[in-house]
């Protein structure tokens, strides 16, 4: 595909568009990303609007993983990087986590040796050096607790005995505690049995419902279109496509390369 391709696209509504631009709490333009001589990310334009899943789908080693890395900081870039229309350049990643920006990288990152409530205390980090209260801290693992039943029944368990489900609950609470406005998730799903996808989409879902915008990289492409409001295509480190959620997963293309279907598009 290139990104001349445009039967999936709603020309008026296109993220990245200079009517997206204008209200998108994440402004991504033309950003590129080298890891040495090789450019992993070319001309990449995202736009999320607050409220808004954005999924960013396509093959591996498509640069997606370094695009979310790119917008939290970890990697250096050129181009724009904008969050409620700060240049975020120009902040390091404590910065952008205090901002509201928070990453769940696709390893998950927990301290297996430490409990699940050590765990998620560390994901108050950077609250407590602005010198929250306790009540505070307390409410927002509540809230933690009520969206995770089972973090609450195992908050005395080391990480590391935990599943791979109970993990990524752990990893998305963990986040919570920071709370962000906007999340970015590396591949929640992997890993995890079907109906477990299903449950974490569901809970990425309701997170959205209750305001926490979400950018979501994901390789179970259908599972990401049914769960977003609008989707980009990554492929060799450019966009390909973009549009509509349902419009991307309608389109033939689409759903010959990333959902299992077929197309005499050729």
């Amino acid at each position: 595909m290139s990104d001349r391709d445009t039967s999936a696209r709603e020309p008026a509504a296109v993220p990245g568009g200079p009517a997206a631009a204008s209200a998108a709490m994440l402004d991504v333009g033309e950003l590129h990303v080298s890891y040495g001589r090789v450019e992993a990310v070319r001309r990449v334009t995202v736009a999320l609007a607050p409220g808004q899943i954005v999924s960013v789908i396509g093959p591996n080693g498509a640069g997606k993983t370094t695009l979310l890395a790119a917008v939290m900081g970890l990697l250096p870039s050129t181009g724009t990087l904008r969050f409620e229309g700060e240049d975020l350049r120009r902040l390091d990643v404590e910065a952008r986590v205090e901002r509201g920006l928070c990453l769940v990288p696709e390893k998950r990152e927990l301290f297996g040796e430490l409990s699940v409530l050590d765990n998620l205390m560390l994901g108050a980090f950077a609250r407590r050096s602005r010198r929250s209260r306790g009540g505070a801290l307390r409410q927002s693992l509540q809230v933690v607790y009520d969206r995770f039943p089972r973090l609450a029944e195992r908050r005395k368990q080391r990480a590391s005995t935990l599943s791979g489900g109970e993990r990524q609950m752990l990893a998305l609470g963990r986040a919570l505690m920071s709370a962000p406005r906007l999340l970015m998730l590396d591949e929640p799903s992997l890993g995890l049995a079907p109906m477990m996808v299903q449950e974490i989409l569901a809970i990425v879902r309701g997170l959205r419902d209750d305001g926490v915008s979400i950018l979501l990289v994901e390789q179970n492409a259908r599972a990401a279109l049914e769960s977003s409001d609008e989707g980009y295509v990554l492929e060799t480190g450019e966009v390909a496509l973009r549009g509509a959620s349902a419009a991307l997963a309608g389109d033939p293309r689409v759903q010959a390369t990333y959902l299992g279907g077929t197309t005499d598009d050729r």
